[in-house]
């Protein structure tokens, strides 16, 4: 029966677990290539993945081009602002 009430809690701390967005943000100083590239380095997205990222970036202003946890999408935020893209956690 422990193992029941061990369960149900694991269970229930997961869904408490509140997951994030990396959004990127458009700008008229970053080119495409430089977006793509760097979300391939960074965000580990493939290149089609990335291209697509970049065009609903720049027709829609702003993209989330992850969701996660803070402790795994801190890090991408950083490197992306290093290279001067705009983006921010949600």
């Amino acid at each position: 029966m422990s193992n029941t009430k061990e369960l149900q809690k694991s269970i229930t701390l997961e869904q408490t677990v509140q997951e994030h967005q990396l959004v990127v943000h458009n700008d008229e100083i970053n080119t495409f290539d430089w977006v793509i590239q760097s979300l391939v380095e960074i965000c580990d997205h493939s290149q089609e993945q990335a291209e697509q990222c970049a065009m609903i970036i720049h027709h829609k202003g702003r993209y989330s081009v992850q969701h996660g946890l803070l402790d795994k999408l801190q890090p991408m935020k950083s490197g992306l602002t290093d290279r001067g893209i705009g983006a921010t956690i949600e």
